[in-house]
């Protein structure tokens, strides 16, 4: 005769469910760098597939000991091939529901991919940036879509004072926008990169080399110029209410680099 000897099922505790008596309140409790697979909208191809790196978080009540870490997860697991500006609201609101939130917060940053084609020869390559919308809902719902976009400046003040040229060098543009309709990353990306004195490829040919030079020379930019073109081009996008710009140069015959940034708000600036 065969016994079962082991021990009857019992209930499992839920610790995180448990009171604490310190009387502290946490604003935000969660998941953080969870690498994740997700599905991104492409203005050129309709969706793009790519990994993000997604926290999620939740305000914590001072009388509960932890939050359920599992079901941000699992939230995740379900929107995984809709996370899109479309899309947020309902996720963090879903959050905000399963974990008995006040406030929900989603931030998803990933790289982006745009087929980009040399100036001259039209050789093709593929150009990343660093993109990412990040999400806070509380009586309402509050995003920030995030793009970093890489740029090429040359030194207006190196080219009036030099016999021989003037001193160029890679840059970086920021932009934090917020928005009352629908926004294509692609759209942000192509105001910065013509607020600089040259956009940057993945490929160039000689030809391109030469052209891309010439034309960052005829367009010299200190790194104030650059945040106040960009500014520029964001007013005139349709559904920008708010953004954030900084620039910064990693300069190539100083040990530092060159920056400036600025706010704008709709609401001000009526």
């Amino acid at each position: 005769m065969i016994t079962d000897k082991r021990r009857p099922c019992r209930k499992l505790a839920d610790i995180q469910a448990m009171s604490d008596d310190r009387k502290i309140p946490l604003k935000r409790v969660g998941i953080k760098n969870i690498r994740y697979p997700v599905t991104v909208l492409d203005k050129a191809n309709g969706i793009q597939h790519t990994v993000a790196s997604i926290n999620m978080y939740v305000d914590l009540p001072h009388q509960f000991k932890g939050t359920h870490m599992s079901r941000f997860v699992e939230i995740l697991n379900k929107y995984r091939r809709e996370i899109n500006i479309r899309t947020f609201g309902g996720i963090l609101s879903e959050m905000k529901e399963r974990l008995n939130a006040r406030d929900a917060h989603l931030e998803v940053d990933f790289q982006y991919f745009i087929e980009k084609f040399a100036p001259v020869t039209k050789v093709q390559g593929l150009m990343e940036y660093g993109c990412g919308l990040h999400g806070t809902m509380t009586d309402r719902l509050d995003m920030v879509l995030i793009v970093r976009v890489p740029v090429t400046t040359v030194c207006p003040c190196s080219k009036e004072i030099s016999d021989y040229g003037a001193h160029n060098q890679r840059g970086e543009v920021r932009v934090w926008v917020r928005f009352d309709r629908f926004m294509w990353l692609e759209d942000i990306i192509s105001v910065v990169e013509r607020s600089a004195s040259s956009d940057i490829y993945s490929v160039l040919k000689r030809p391109d080399e030469k052209f891309v030079t010439e034309r960052a020379f005829e367009r010299p930019m200190f790194v104030e110029d650059v945040v106040r073109c960009v500014c520029e081009g964001l007013k005139a996008l349709p559904g920008v209410t708010w953004f954030s710009v900084e620039a910064e140069n990693f300069e190539s015959i100083h040990n530092h680099s060159a920056y400036a940034s600025t706010t704008w708000d709709q609401t001000r600036a009526l």
